[in-house]
């Protein structure tokens, strides 16, 4: 009833508005921090957060820093410039309403990854409120340019009833 509710619902739909704005504002402005101070730099970050992953209560779990010590931190520079463009990328969309369900999924994905690598901050208030926007799917961004782009897409029942639809062979 309630994820009908946000599904559906126009009043939902501005509520929602306001949250997906909210959270864009926050990860637009993270990115602009990130791109105008002339150059980002994760590494004192990952390092801190492989350390974090030691100890009798760890912060981070081994996996994930095995991941940061194997993976992030040999390829940091490729972090460096993924992380401001994709929370600018990622606020934009959202701000604008803009293939809405793709950037809440990468705002989520960008979340876990900080939260798992120690921080917390604002990023468990930004997932809580990303969980709401996805599970509202098409209903978040329909005061947004979603609302135009969906009438472009055809819907998959239109697809099917034209034969562009392949059938599977069994």
């Amino acid at each position: 009833m309630f994820i009908n509710f946000l599904r559906n619902n126009k009043i939902a739909a501005g509520v929602l508005t306001i949250l997906r704005i909210y959270v864009g504002y926050e990860f637009i402005s993270a990115g602009w921090q990130k791109l105008s101070s002339g150059g980002f730099d994760a590494s004192g970050f990952l390092a801190f957060a492989v350390k974090s992953a030691t100890g009798d209560h760890p912060a981070v779990q081994s996996w994930w820093a095995d991941f940061l010590t194997n993976f992030a931190i040999p390829h940091v520079d490729l972090f460096n410039f993924l992380v401001p463009i994709g929370e600018f990328a990622i606020g934009l969309g959202l701000i604008i309403g803009c293939f809405t369900k793709t950037a809440t999924f990468f705002a989520l994905m960008m979340n876990f990854s900080f939260m798992f690598s120690g921080t917390t901050s604002i990023n468990p208030q930004l997932v809580l409120l990303s969980i709401f926007i996805i599970v509202a799917g098409s209903n978040a961004g329909r005061f947004g340019l979603d609302y135009f782009i969906k009438k472009f897409v055809p819907k998959m029942s239109e697809i099917k009833e034209k034969g562009h639809v392949e059938k599977r062979v069994a």
